[in-house]
């Protein structure tokens, strides 16, 4: 009887289900390369049935008025998939290269969860001086370090030289230590801070700061000129143009703070090696720090984490060390199509296929170890850089893509694209990339990603 009852529930709740949420079937991700238009690939196991409904011809009905109406310009790409089998139902110019924008943040994501893991977290510490009295705060490429104590609300919560300080003050007493010589140590990363095609107006903007291993709160600056230890996404002021000697000054007032002297200003020094550890704190793990990074589309973060590429292979730490790195640890993922001079997309000379993009959704889908970069991925009309938010040139209203499109956003002067996954009408899930270099209007082109975005996840398209 007990059977008999649970059965019956059962099938009650699922008449009680809403149409596309009983359609729902959990997808097997191919890992294969993507097939040619109107084949489908082989499962690794198991047989893998029809997908419901979308098909190529279809499909291309329906994204003709968009694809057509000019707004992405004389060059573009875009490339359609079934997550589940890796079918192609709609490619077009889907393997040349386009200037990805910032949805190369997810190459550098897939490049930095396969070589340092999920549970990554990047230390700042202090350490002894070469004598007696001194001490050396030694930046280790967090880019998510605050100043002070961020909001509670914020999410994920980082570390702080607050903190840091009250630790190393402690140390300090134990030590019989009550006045000291600060210095600051960079030297991790090589080469220039900005990188190749950047200018100074990037930092001016907001856009960026000046890449240091040394920094706090992305070099985001309040009206006054101090750390902003809110995460303020929208704070388009310029930021620090020497976010090290930014973040050692404030390490030194919080030291004041705690009851010691510093003599001096803050010195850039090389710590000495084998130097004791006073204290240390360490960043929120890599997957939460790679969804802060993807919903904000945060700068600063994608270039540290590829410097942390870099340092993992035995690559020198500098722009074109990291490119490299990203690109041969892609490579051995499988994926082709990806050239890069930085790992942000601030950099016009960067080049990426439609095909590569929507690779790298797939491997984000098909691998556990790789999976925070999917579900990083701003929601359509909800969060990051597709919210529903004043100036947004990627949300278009709402429609069947609200809350069921998930992807990366990217954006230059002339330069536009979007990847992600779609969450179809009927139930199938969509990988999709689109991208265009030479547009003429970036709202216009904005607003037919909205439409593209919209029209596969309202997609029967028989």
């Amino acid at each position: 009887m007990l059977c008999v009852f649970t059965i019956g529930a059962g099938v009650a709740v699922a008449q009680l289900l809403p149409g596309r949420l009983a359609l729902w079937r959990p997808a097997r991700v191919i890992a294969a390369p993507i097939a040619g238009s109107g084949q489908e690939l082989s499962a690794a196991t198991g047989a893998i049935t029809a997908p419901p409904g979308v098909t190529m011809a279809g499909l291309s009905r329906a994204l003709a008025p968009v694809i057509g109406s000019g707004a992405l310009g004389p060059a573009y790409g875009v490339l359609v998939t079934d997550l589940t089998t890796g079918k192609v139902l709609y490619s077009l110019h889907a393997s040349t290269g386009y200037t990805p924008a910032s949805t190369t943040k997810l190459a550098t994501s897939i490049a930095a969860l396969k070589v340092l893991g999920a549970s990554a977290r990047f230390t700042t510490t202090v350490v002894t001086g070469a004598s007696a009295g001194h001490i050396v705060l030694v930046g280790g490429g967090d880019p998510t370090l605050a100043a002070g104590r961020p909001p509670a609300g914020d999410y994920p919560q980082p570390a702080t030289l607050l903190d840091l300080a009250r630790q190393t003050a402690h140390a300090l007493r134990e030590r019989g230590l009550r006045t000291v010589h600060l210095g600051y140590d960079t030297a991790l990363y090589t080469g220039p801070g900005l990188g190749p095609g950047w200018s100074a107006d990037d930092v001016a903007t907001g856009n960026v700061t000046v890449i240091t291993p040394l920094e706090v709160d992305q070099g985001r600056l309040t009206p006054s000129g101090r750390p902003e230890d809110t995460d303020d996404p929208g704070n388009f002021r310029p930021r620090a143009t020497d976010p090290s000697v930014q973040a050692a000054a404030a390490f030194a007032a919080f030291l004041r703070a705690d009851g010691i002297t510093v003599r001096g200003a803050p010195a850039l020094v090389t710590a000495r090696r084998g130097a004791t550890t006073l204290a240390s704190v360490s960043s929120p793990p890599l997957s939460q720090v790679i969804q802060w990074m993807l919903e904000e589309s945060n700068n600063v973060i994608a270039e540290n984490l590829a410097r942390h590429i870099a340092l993992a292979t035995g690559a020198p730490a500098s722009f074109a060390g990291a490119a490299g790195a990203e690109e041969s640890v892609l490579r051995k993922l499988g994926v082709t199509g990806v050239q890069l001079n930085d790992g942000s997309g601030l950099s016009h000379g960067n080049a990426i296929t439609p095909a590569a993009l929507v690779q790298l959704i797939g491997l984000a889908a098909s691998r556990p170890a790789l999976r925070s970069v999917l579900t990083g991925l701003p929601v359509y009309g909800f969060s990051g850089t597709l919210a529903d938010t004043p100036g947004s040139i990627f949300y278009g209203g709402s429609g069947p893509a609200l809350g069921t499109v998930r992807a990366k956003t990217g954006n230059l002067e002339t330069v536009i694209a979007l990847a992600g996954v779609a969450y179809a009408r009927d139930g199938q899930l969509l990988t999709f990339a689109v991208m265009a270099d030479k547009l003429k209007s970036l709202p216009l082109a904005g607003g037919a990603l909205a439409q593209i975005a919209n029209v596969l996840a309202g997609c029967g398209c028989r």
